[in-house]
């Protein structure tokens, strides 16, 4: 047993090494800083199809609006579950619907985002065609979509902090006269931000490497296009694509006729992830520190 557990955990790491490596190679071998600046431009060259800025940018507006939705409903939901947890079926069954979304496909949960968003009621925050019909495509809607994928890990890393702390540390607020909102906001939150740093850096994790939801909500357009005239606003109810669905577009299974590029945005996407895995190492690190040393 021994042997085997041995075995299993250098294959794994011998896999990670070896994906890491080979993309690390392909992607510096083609990466080239105009890449990063530059947008992308319809060409059947590759020297004519221009960088992935627009990518870049769609990946990171994502990411902002996922986490903003996710981020309170998760915290807020935990606190609740946590420290009230009334009525205890009500409780059970978020816990339980926080699972079943966990576990569903992020295909499924696209085809469910964009029949919601498809809804006329709701066609101010997703662009529409030239008919007038509503598309349910945009960044609103995708990064509402987006939240569904981030808010399993947020929520559980809240809701596992929160149940740590010590009673004695409710019991001591509530003996100098703290109410129970405020035990939550001055004791507990501060005690539990590792946690939920833990869980926004899983989240946004989640968010950076989906595809799915990116091709069916997003619409998967080649650059950023607005929606409407109202700065800010018209980006948001606009289209775009991301880091993920530009590799797919430009790979040898895609129809961008450019894997070079694909190479070079995987292995940018590749260090973005890994960066947020090493932090969510560090963050573990320095709360088990901070645990020792208390």
């Amino acid at each position: 047993m021994l042997v085997g557990a041995w075995a299993a955990g250098l294959v794994l790491c011998a896999l990670a090494g070896a994906i890491v490596l080979y993309m690390g190679i392909r992607g510096i071998q083609y990466l080239r800083p105009g890449l990063l600046f530059s947008r992308p431009q319809t060409s059947l060259s590759q020297s004519g199809s221009g960088g992935f800025l627009d990518p870049l940018l769609g990946t990171a507006l994502l990411c902002a609006i996922g986490m903003a939705i996710a981020l309170p409903l998760a915290v807020c939901t935990a606190l609740w579950i946590s420290e009230y947890g009334r009525p205890p079926r009500l409780a059970r069954l978020v816990e339980c619907c926080v699972e079943i979304v966990a576990g569903t496909p992020d295909i499924v949960i696209a085809i469910f985002g964009l029949a919601v968003f498809q809804f006329g009621v709701l066609g101010g925050l997703s662009s529409s065609s030239e008919a007038g019909a509503v598309t349910g495509h945009s960044f609103l809607a995708a990064g509402a979509t987006m939240s569904l994928i981030a808010l399993p890990p947020l929520f559980v890393a809240t809701r596992d902090g929160v149940q740590a702390i010590p009673a004695h540390m409710r019991e001591a607020a509530f003996a100098l006269g703290k109410t129970r909102i405020a035990t939550i906001r001055r004791v507990l939150l501060p005690s539990v931000r590792s946690n939920i740093a833990t869980g926004a850096t899983l989240g946004i994790s989640r968010i950076v490497g989906d595809t799915a939801i990116v091709i069916i909500v997003l619409g998967n357009t080649l650059r950023l296009e607005t929606q409407g005239a109202v700065p800010g606003v018209s980006v948001v109810r606009g289209t775009g694509s991301t880091l993920t669905s530009y590799v797919f577009d430009n790979s040898p299974a895609g129809e961008g006729n450019a894997p070079q590029k694909a190479y070079a945005a995987a292995f940018v996407l590749l260090v973005f992830v890994l960066a947020l895995n090493g932090l969510v190492g560090l963050i573990g690190r320095t709360r088990a520190r901070g645990g020792s040393g208390a």
